[in-house]
């Protein structure tokens, strides 16, 4: 019989969330009985890097655990909000670190996945889609495999228009805040099975799939952890601004010169 103790953390979203997941298991690597799980799930808003630490020695102190007990720790890589996703994996790999273990990077798209097969076990087909703020979505198609009894991931996470969203071929649920974002802008709405707003990314759903993660020896040293963006960046730099104004004063003037020209190529009144 083996013990895994996980840490899983996840400040992607506006809320600080951590999860203490102990699972046991026979030599074999199977399940002996469902993990007993610790939780803090709160909303934080923009300062879950001051609460992230506190709630990890709760979980600890509340489960009669140390961390020298992890096996692995576990974060939310992404996407989401770039200070969200840099303080999760500076603390994942800080901790790491200091207790030589290694580390499993969730994707957020896939956490929505899980959140909402546990919610539904008929949720084998999730299209997980998040609101990216500036008119986008992150999304990423999953399918379910009963054989390996793991996602496969069938469209890895991408950006798009909610309009440019590539829908499953058979029944599916979305999954993840885009369908409360973008409604009807969304084809996802009126095509899926199930629409699960409240599938979002968290750390006890996370957790489950990185104890999957960490037995199948899906890690990485700590040094090796990363945040998954996909958007490259959120914001233009200063010069791209100016290029972009001038490029919009630019084809206003040609608009007001092409306009001119068609209203002097016009006969007009009096003229002869």
């Amino acid at each position: 019989m083996t013990q895994t103790v996980l840490l899983a953390l996840d400040t992607s979203t506006e809320f600080c969330s951590v999860a203490l997941l102990s699972a046991a298991a026979d030599k074999a690597g199977h399940a002996r009985a469902e993990p007993r799980t610790w939780l803090r799930h709160e909303q934080t808003g923009a300062v879950s890097s001051t609460r992230l630490l506190p709630a990890i020695r709760e979980l600890f102190d509340e489960a009669g655990l140390t961390l020298a007990d992890c096996n692995a720790i576990a974060f939310g890589s992404g996407p989401g909000s770039f200070t969200g996703l840099r303080t999760a994996t500076g603390v994942a790999q800080g901790l790491a670190f200091g207790l030589a273990l290694p580390v499993v990077p969730v994707s957020t798209l896939l956490v929505c996945a899980e959140s909402a097969r546990r919610r539904d076990v008929s949720a084998t087909r999730v299209l997980a889609a998040l609101d990216a703020r500036m008119d986008e979505i992150y999304w990423a198609d999953y399918a379910w495999d009963h054989v390996q009894g793991e996602w496969r991931t069938v469209q890895a996470a991408s950006l798009d228009t909610p309009e440019r969203l590539v829908l499953p071929d058979e029944p599916f649920t979305l999954a993840g805040n885009a369908a409360a974002a973008f409604g009807a802008r969304l084809p996802a709405v009126a095509a899926a099975r199930t629409v699960d707003c409240e599938a979002l990314p968290h750390a006890l759903p996370l957790a489950y799939a990185a104890l999957r993660a960490f037995r199948a020896g899906r890690t990485v040293p700590a040094d090796q952890a990363a945040p998954e963006y996909v958007r490259n960046k959120v914001a233009q730099t200063t010069a791209e601004r100016s290029a972009e104004k001038a490029e919009k004063a630019g084809k206003a003037a040609k608009d007001v010169q092409a306009a001119t020209l068609a209203h002097d190529a016009q006969p007009g009144e009096g003229r002869q």
